[in-house]
């Protein structure tokens, strides 16, 4: 087992920086798309062969140092009766969002043994097969509560920040039955095999530190602290403005993105891991300009322990493979971590 990845969670001495991309499983892969001509993200997530394969493919195909289980953040909330639609170039859009506080009682608790047996049945199976550790992974409950109360992606969000300054205490009820189904969700995760985790607040990065430290961050503390003993990412996209609630929230791996520098960022969370941070668009364009950029980061670094590379968001699906494979290769080849 390759765990260079684990280590450098640990902050460990690592004999190469690890490196691995979100949304790796999928988009860009030529293999991926192959499968989505014939099934659907959900359904991929139902049968655990096909899950599995998702998975590794970008292991063996560009030698990354962990694979990310292939999934949805909005599995539990399917799980929990809403009905969602994964469209195509929009992301996730719910049927009925939730805009009053009774809305709040169509929400079922999740169970993940009756909600996504066939996705835990796959990490089983990536377990065995793996020669990289395997990272699960859930959305933060704010993420979720953006998605349940917008209908869909947002600029503005601002019917959340309506529902969370409109109605405080529908808020702390609807936080606290994601937080539920988040930590059940992650726990089940680590059951079933899975050797690191990473919650996704993708939205977070629109609310103020205030408004954070009052409506957020009490319930991603009880998120973190209830998560068993593996490796925990916190990640969140336009975050620069939140470094240090983020990590005062919890996690053991930062994650940034590219709106902030990584020494900038490290001096703001303090002595723990960092994950990131090349910007999508560069590792989707030209090689030389997403290696003249991975190479800054790299220097920026200097070797100290902790450094996991990572783009500052998910793969563009444009971004030539190539790219993905010559990235992997650069960050390798790089000047080893200083124990």
């Amino acid at each position: 087992m390759n765990d260079r990845f684990l280590r450098a969670c640990r902050r460990l001495p690592v004999d190469r920086t690890p490196v691995w991309f979100m949304r790796q499983a999928g988009r860009a892969l030529p293999e991926y798309r192959a499968i989505r001509e014939r099934y659907g993200l959900v359904e991929i997530t139902r049968q655990p062969d096909l899950c599995a394969e998702v998975t590794l493919q970008p292991v063996r195909r560009l030698g990354v140092d962990a694979a990310i289980l292939f999934a949805d953040i909005t599995l539990p909330l399917i799980g929990m009766g809403v009905e969602v639609e994964l469209r195509e170039g929009v992301g996730p859009v719910i049927a009925a969002p939730l805009r009053h506080a009774a809305d709040l009682d169509r929400l079922a608790p999740f169970d993940p043994e009756e909600h996504v047996a066939p996705l835990l049945e796959a990490i089983r199976l990536i377990r065995e097969a793996a020669t990289v550790p395997l990272i699960g992974f859930a959305g933060a409950p704010f993420t979720l509560a953006s998605y349940l109360i917008e209908g869909g992606p947002s600029r503005e969000f601002l019917q959340v920040k309506a529902f969370m300054h409109g109605e405080p205490d529908a808020w702390q009820r609807l936080m606290e039955r994601l937080t539920d189904a988040t930590i059940a969700y992650l726990v089940a995760q680590v059951a079933a095999g899975a050797q690191a985790v990473q919650v996704f607040d993708s939205w977070v990065g629109c609310l103020s530190p205030s408004d954070y430290r009052a409506a957020v961050l009490p319930h991603m503390r009880r998120l973190f602290a209830a998560l068993p003993v593996v490796p925990a990412i916190h990640f969140g996209t336009n975050t620069a403005g939140l470094l240090e609630v983020l990590a005062e929230a919890g996690g053991d791996v930062i994650g940034v993105d590219w709106r902030v520098s990584l020494d900038a960022a490290w001096a703001r969370i303090g002595a723990r891991a960092i994950q990131g941070n090349l910007d999508p668009a560069a590792a989707a364009g030209p090689f030389e300009v997403a290696q003249r950029q991975a190479e800054a980061i790299l220097r920026t670094a200097g070797g100290r322990p902790g450094h996991i590379f990572n783009l500052g968001h998910g793969v563009l699906p444009h971004t030539p493979v190539d790219n993905l494979r010559r990235l992997v290769d650069l960050v390798h080849d790089a000047v080893e971590v200083a124990p």
